[in-house]
């Protein structure tokens, strides 16, 4: 941002001057807006700012500007950038634009290359499109009119002249050619276009365009590659950006642009250079950024976690809550195939939306007895529409853990798809149940009986809007809501100004992505002023400050993508890995299982002695989380903030635990459960209580053994001992097995792996139909040596690249398990074989899903005879060969 800086400079220098080379209308304005005493609130420092470098850009005389030279997007027309941070007023800085713009081209209309009263404002969406509409002079309430811009009611009068043209930037997309039409009129003309989309605007050239959000408008580079999927992981929308621009060119080859004025929050656009690189526009001339907007206390400041009383991220030594789905456990689970809503979600984001949840708890209570209206909100921005799917039952049907959040008609996920169809005016698919749980929402919202049913009858995209639009808004069918779920960053222009924490679900790879969701939480809820003496000592009115609490959504990210250094080293040779088709007879086939579910008897018994002992962890539990307020990459420590779950006993008693363990343990168990439910939970409540009251269950230091510190464990590791004690439900009362395979895909075999490229130390093969073992280790390479020379087997396979996986639950969440080798016996049977050198608790609950596995696969017949086992020594491998080959091992 140097050149911002440069510019600033000069700025300064011409305002000291007096502004040389303004025209008279032009000083009047400046002079008005900088009396404070003229309006009740004065302007905002960055609002000034932004107007005045552009009037300074445009007017000011050239020995101010020598020197300086403002890129363009390599168009035909002028781009100019305010970067001005969510919350700083880019609204009123419109206004100002236009009336600065008209009240000159009305007084001085032969200066068409400077000004002009034929404005055309694009907005992302319809939800900005009417936010904007105050920057019509006719609407009632104008920006113009509220913030008195105007110097004289005579000025005022001759705004009312300005052609104000606001539009989404659907409206630049080409007309679509008619399929079926008897006459064909061809590609539509640029001239038609433009008549299209300016309406009465079209009969103006010169125009000044406005692009609101404008980091949805860039030329794409040439050179970018970039993926749908990888560009929608990002948050870009490759075609809005091209569209948006082509449609601009269109207008000016027919009208002339004088020039376009870009504000955008995060004027960030693909540069072409990396995949994961977003630049700044060239074309910026003033800066107020986000730390800015945070420091002058416009908006609230985030507040982020720095210390969560577990083990932090080993890469990064943060805690693992600061930045959660980049945690292994975390963003497997979420990226999954065949995820379900009642697929329990990982343990870390309970754990998050537990300590979160006491936050906002309090923040609600606090909320209540000061009067306010609306209660606070808690967002979330997740990665998929499966995980909005999990985290949208786990609010709704009760395993949040507090009783407030669990609330149906107050929590809106909020689909994608028909908002982003709702945003463009159109209909999405039919989604009964989604319209159902909408119509829920504006029933329990409170509205005056016509008003609600008013809203009923519209079309849910338009419902959908009405809720989202209006979140935290009195007497609106958004009001009542506390928790909104979303998978993309929410439209721009979503002003909610009761957010008050955030959790983070999603890749967050650009500074971009985060500012974007820290964005949707930084709107002030008041603008009230305390006075506050600075180090200057002077006396200041502030605003009061507020914060919003976040998890999971990094604050910087920084690249590096300089150059220079030295030459990277020569790649490596590499060698091809691939299904040798002409190898047909040693192919192995298997089928693929999402879950193996298995089906339990009436009676359900637990013979306690052979229960493996479960181990919490203290250490992987965060009990508490303190946060500070984050600005500019640091901390300030000085203001800590915690949250200590051990300080609410009576949020953790023990007879709710055991409640909500056995509800827990009953909806895994009630579709496989041949009795009523009601005999059911009354059983698991049982077991549960008695497993807690065990010493099959182990809380390691006496620190620990305090009876809330221990009831909040446990609460905290719920879903994990409901795990552990199915894990034996399961084993010693199951009747059958039923296997749910993947649809899509529902036999694997090694005839069937992709192609792939290795550096690694690698093995021919005789006996596969894969090419090569990539060995990991030694120990592999013995064990591929063993199958080649051993009489006993027919066929094997290195488990590498092969889509071979088992499922298994581990801390709550599902996990994917890779064994190592498929290896086909003389006697038929395959052997899955696992090598592994130590063991411990995750590792056999990995063993115990293959050993489920197999058994299914067994019972369902058509797969041929299964067995699976392990090796814990190498010497060991023959060994275990021969006893599956001769029938005599157990394991299968």
């Amino acid at each position: 941002m140097d050149q911002v800086n440069r510019i600033r400079e000069r700025v300064d220098a011409w305002r000291e001057a007096g502004h040389p080379g303004v025209t008279s209308v032009t000083r009047d304005l400046l002079a008005h807006w900088h009396d404070a005493s003229a309006r009740t609130l004065p302007f905002y420092f960055c609002q000034l700012e932004a107007i005045e470098t552009l009037i300074w850009w445009v007017e000011s005389a050239p020995e101010f500007k020598q020197g300086i030279h403002v890129p363009g997007d390599g168009g035909a027309w002028e781009r100019l950038c305010n970067k001005m941070a969510t919350g700083s007023g880019k609204t009123t800085v419109m206004a100002m634009i236009i009336t600065w713009q008209v009240l000159n081209a009305l007084t001085y209309p032969k200066r068409t290359k400077d000004f002009s009263r034929a404005i055309f404002i694009v907005a992302p969406g319809l939800t900005v499109r009417e936010r904007l509409q105050v920057l019509q002079p006719g609407n009632t309430a104008n920006a113009y009119d509220e913030f008195h811009l105007c110097p004289s009611d005579t000025l005022r009068q001759r705004l009312n002249q300005a052609e104000v043209l606001i539009e989404n930037w659907h409206t630049l997309m080409p007309a679509k050619e008619q399929e079926r039409s008897v006459v064909r009129k061809g590609k539509e003309s640029d001239e038609a276009y433009t008549r299209r989309v300016l309406g009465k605007v079209a009969g103006y050239k010169d125009l000044i365009v406005i692009n609101d959000e404008a980091h949805h408008a860039y030329r794409k580079p040439a050179d970018l590659k970039i993926s749908k999927k990888e560009a929608e992981e990002r948050g870009i929308d490759l075609e809005e950006a091209t569209r948006w621009i082509e449609g601009l060119d269109r207008i000016h080859k027919t009208r002339r642009l004088i020039r376009c004025f870009d504000l955008s929050a995060t004027p960030f656009a693909p540069t072409g250079r990396t995949n994961t690189d977003e630049g700044l526009f060239d074309w910026i001339i003033s800066d107020f950024g986000l730390n800015d907007a945070i420091e002058a206390g416009l908006v609230k400041t985030p507040r982020v976690v720095v210390r969560d009383g577990a083990v932090p991220n080993a890469a990064t030594l943060k805690p693992k809550l600061y930045h959660l789905y980049r945690e292994k456990e975390v963003g497997e689970d979420l990226n999954r195939k065949g995820a379900i809503p009642t697929d329990p979600l990982p343990q870390l984001v309970q754990d998050a939306y537990t300590l979160l949840g006491a936050d906002w708890r309090e923040t609600a209570r606090q909320w209540k007895e000061a009067g306010h209206p609306a209660p606070p909100v808690m967002l979330t921005v997740c990665n998929r529409t499966e995980t909005a799917a999990r985290i949208e039952h786990y609010f709704k049907r009760g395993d949040v853990h507090w009783p407030e959040l669990q609330a149906p008609t107050r929590t809106l996920r909020v689909d994608s798809k028909v908002l982003e169809k709702a945003e463009i005016g159109e209909a999405a698919a039919a989604d009964k149940d989604y319209e159902a749980r909408l119509h829920q929402i504006v029933e329990a919202s409170g509205l005056p009986i016509d008003r609600r049913e008013a809203l009923l009858s519209e079309k849910k995209e338009d419902i959908l809007r009405a809720i989202v639009d209006n979140v935290g808004k009195r007497g609106t069918a958004g009001q009542n809501l506390q928790k909104v779920i979303s998978v993309a960053m929410l439209s721009e222009g979503w002003d909610a100004k009761n957010v008050t924490h955030i959790l983070g679900l999603r890749a967050f790879t650009s500074q971009l992505l985060c500012e974007q969701v820290i964005g949707r939480g930084l709107r002030r809820v008041s603008y009230d002023t305390e006075p506050v003496i600075g180090p200057d000592g002077v006396e200041r009115q502030l605003f009061l400050p507020e914060y919003v609490n976040v998890f999971g959504v990094p604050l910087s990210i920084f690249q590096d993508v300089g150059e220079g250094g030295e030459a990277p080293p020569p790649p490596k040779n590499s060698t091809q890995i691939e299904s040798l088709k002409e190898r047909g007879e040693y192919e192995i086939r298997w089928p693929n299982v999402l879950r193996v579910d298995p089906i339990v008897r009436p009676e359900l018994v637990v013979p306690w002695e052979k229960v493996d002992v479960l181990a919490l962890e203290p250490q992987n539990t965060p009990i508490t989380a303190e946060f500070a307020p984050a600005l500019g990459g640091a901390t300030d420590w000085s203001k800590i903030h915690t949250v200590d779950l051990a300080a609410i006993p009576e949020a953790f008693r023990l007879q709710r635990l055991i409640f909500l363990a056995a509800r827990k343990a009953a909806d895994q168990l009630r579709q496989r459960f041949s009795g009523s439910t009601d005999y059911l939970l009354t059983q698991l409540v049982r077991l549960v209580e008695q497993f807690l009251a065990s010493d099959r269950l182990e809380i390691p230091g006496l620190f620990h053994q305090e009876p809330v510190r221990r009831r909040v464990l446990i609460s905290l590791n719920l879903d994990r001992v409901v795990a552990h004690l199915l894990r034996y439900v399961d084993e010693h009362n199951a009747e059958r097995i039923e296997l749910i395979f993947d649809e899509g895909a529902p036999i694997g075999s090694t005839r069937d792996m992709r192609t792939w490229f290795t550096t690694r130390p690698r093995i021919e093969t005789v006996k596969s139909q894969i090419s090569h073992v990539v060995g990991d280790s030694a120990w592999e390479g013995h064990v591929c040596n063993v199958l080649e020379s051993s009489p006993l087997v027919s066929a094997y396979a290195k488990n590498d690249h092969l889509g071979f996986q088992i499922y298994y639950m581990w801390r709550g969440s599902r996990r994917r398990f890779i064994p190592d080798f498929l290896v086909r016996l003389k006697n038929s049977v395959t052997l899955v074989l696992e090598i592994k050198g130590v063991d411990d608790d995750q590792n056999r609950a990995k063993r115990a899903a293959l050993s489920a596995w197999v058994q299914g696969v067994n019972q369902k017949g058509g797969f041929g005879r299964w067995a699976v086992d392990v090796l814990f020594d190498p010497a060991l491998t023959q060994d275990v060969i021969t006893a599956h080959s001769s029938g005599t091992r157990t394991k299968s």
